[in-house]
């Protein structure tokens, strides 16, 4: 049992939440757009130490965690369950459910709460811990870029057109859960599937917001650690360890540009738990510290008076 005096409903570093207004709410239970499904809060905790939440008054909302790194665990009613990376859980409307992270290995989570005519369609047969596991052509970046979209458009504001917008979105997300077969199979991977160097940079970018190493994508592939190191520089010209870095980096600058994400959120959202060494590894790359170059980005965009 955690002690009470450390359990925290949110504010985790680097976190990002989105609790609607019970208005906002209110409107889109009237909008034939979004009466059949819409959501309520959305958010992402990294690394969430000492997470727990516990509802005894039942709720008319269906709640989704996915778990991208760590563990969790989970009841609802009498039933119990260990949620580990990689792992995904709709907890039902209208059930009194508790849940934390592990205090040794705390989870890593995209989390959304889901409400309408259509909520219980989309949530059955997901009540119990599903695999989401990354592998060759799994697409987890793609479902994940869903999930952000939904997330950026609610931060810009709760236009009827943006609420449209999430709506929109949000059915293609829970799609891509319910109908995960034909998810992965409607796009084939368009590199060559023999080209081992391929792969691994396909699992670094399926990866971008773990803690990965080498060796990790190393038995992946089914090279030992020394012959990947060698395989993989002789086709790029760097090291495994530095394309990684320069993926991330590259994925920063988006968030950077395209984003108003705190520069501590970008570092966790890129895998990278310490501010400090994502600076120090950013500007070794770019040449400039992430603040100076938003502030760039922002200054070439901005219109000459």
């Amino acid at each position: 049992m955690k002690n009470p005096h450390l359990r925290k409903k949110e504010g985790f570093h680097g976190e990002r939440s989105i609790f609607l207004p019970s208005a906002v709410i209110q409107q889109m239970e009237k909008d034939p757009v979004t009466l059949p499904l819409h959501i309520t809060m959305i958010g992402y905790y990294p690394n969430a130490h000492n997470h727990y939440r516990e509802r005894t008054e039942t709720i008319d909302q269906y709640i989704l965690i996915y778990c991208i790194e760590g563990t969790g665990y989970i009841q609802v009613g009498h039933s119990e369950w260990t949620l580990h990376c990689e792992q995904l859980i709709v907890l039902p409307a209208h059930a009194p459910h508790s849940y934390t992270a592990d205090d040794k290995q705390p989870w890593t989570i995209y989390w959304l709460h889901f409400k309408g005519n259509l909520a219980d369609y989309f949530a059955q047969g997901l009540n119990k811990p599903i695999d989401i596991k990354i592998k060759i052509d799994s697409r987890t970046n793609e479902r994940i870029s869903l999930f952000e979209e939904i997330l950026t458009t609610m931060q810009h504001g709760y236009s009827k057109q943006n609420l449209h917008y999430a709506t929109t979105v949000l059915y293609h997300f829970l799609g891509t859960i319910k109908y995960m077969e034909q998810f992965v199979n409607a796009r084939m991977h368009e590199s060559n599937k023999d080209d081992l160097v391929e792969t691994a940079i396909l699992y670094m970018k399926e990866n971008m917001e773990k803690r990965v190493s080498m060796s990790d994508v190393a038995r992946f592939i089914g090279y030992s650690s020394s012959h990947f190191c060698q395989v993989f520089k002789e086709k790029t010209g760097m090291s495994p360890n530095d394309y990684f870095n320069r993926l991330k980096i590259e994925r920063a600058c988006e968030l950077l540009d395209q984003t108003n994400m705190r520069i501590n959120q970008i570092s966790y959202k890129i895998g990278i738990q310490d501010n400090y060494y994502f600076s120090r590894l950013f500007k070794k790359v770019m040449h400039v510290s992430p603040q100076k170059y938003r502030k760039d980005m922002f200054a070439h965009k901005k219109p000459a008076e």
